[in-house]
Order: C-alpha cells, then structure tokens, then sequence
C-alpha cells in the first residue's frame, strides 16, 4: 500500500497542499469579513425560518464556548496543531492510496489556519452560522472544515487505513 509510485514530490508536493489551504481559507475569511460587513450591529438574517439564520457573533473562546479570554492560551495550541498537520502532510508517502488523507489533512489545516487569523488578528473568532431548530451553537466556515475533516479522517482511519503499517510514515525512525 505504501510502496506504491509517489503522484508528485518536492515543489509540486507542496503546491498541492499550499494552493487548496490558501483557496479554502479565503473562502473562510471572505465569509467571515461578508458577515461583519453585512451582520455586524443587526438582528441577523433569517434563511430558513426556526431552522437556519445567519447572525453574528465574536468569539472570543473556541468551540462551545469553551475557554473564553484565552486567546494567548488558544494561539499556541492552533500554531501547535498547524505545526502538526503540516508535519503529518510532509511525512505522508505522495501516492494515490494517501490523497483522501492528503485532502483532508489540507481541509483541517485550513479551518484551523482560518479561525488563527481571526484570533491573531481580531483577538476573537467571527462566527454567523446558527442552526436555530437544534439551538447548535453559532460557527464559521473553518469550523465546518475542521469538524467535517476531522470526522472524515476518523471514518477514514477506521475503515481504509487500517492496517498497522498505513501510519509507518509517521514514525520518526522511519524511512522515507
């Protein structure tokens, strides 16, 4: 599975990756500078009436709400877990059997890189998106590319990659 012949290395590795991280993550801050221009200081925007609204909100915690006013605490560990994924993307053999994981590695990267901007730059996160039927807390488009690619990997993980050897390329011993 691993031996397979590598798609792409080197510049043309990296371009793979850097182009769609830079593309989603624009989308994600496109979306987020829309949604303070055009909800900032209103009621919002009903889509789908008692299920979907947009309506904004400044974050200033992390998911849930969790850790709020921790922005210092909340910026290393998004530039830790950036660290990792580029480090899990650089290490991942370049072949056919590894692009869901290529792809989804990206996706994540992205989400996590879109919500670091915002508390880099802002000091809070800029969230719009609110499911009024389940009253789910309100995100952001980063956060639907850091959930849905996180779940992907797991399904992934538990249903293609299962063999002891598929994550070899993750050891530090390991050759490359």
């Amino acid at each position: 599975m691993t031996g397979q012949t590598p798609l792409f290395s080197g510049k043309k590795a990296l371009l793979f990756w850097i182009l769609p991280v830079i593309g989603l993550t624009l989308v994600d801050q496109l979306t987020k500078y829309l949604a303070v221009v055009f909800l900032k200081n209103t009621s919002g925007k009903v889509l789908i009436p008692g299920v979907l609204e947009l309506s904004y909100l400044e974050n200033r915690g992390m998911a849930f709400g969790m850790l709020q006013g921790k922005i210092p605490f909340l910026l290393i560990m998004c530039f830790f877990f950036l660290i990792l994924a580029l480090y899990i993307y650089i290490r991942m053999p370049k072949t056919a059997y590894y692009i869901p994981l290529m792809v989804l590695d990206m996706v994540v990267f992205a989400g996590a890189l879109g919500n670091f901007v915002d508390r880099f730059f802002r000091e809070y996160v800029v969230d719009f998106i609110y499911f009024s039927l389940i009253d789910f807390p309100t995100f952001n488009v980063a956060d639907i590319y850091v959930v849905c690619g996180g779940i992907l990997t797991v399904l992934f993980v538990l249903f293609k990659y299962k063999d002891d050897r598929d994550f070899d390329f993750l050891k530090f011993n390991s050759k490359r």
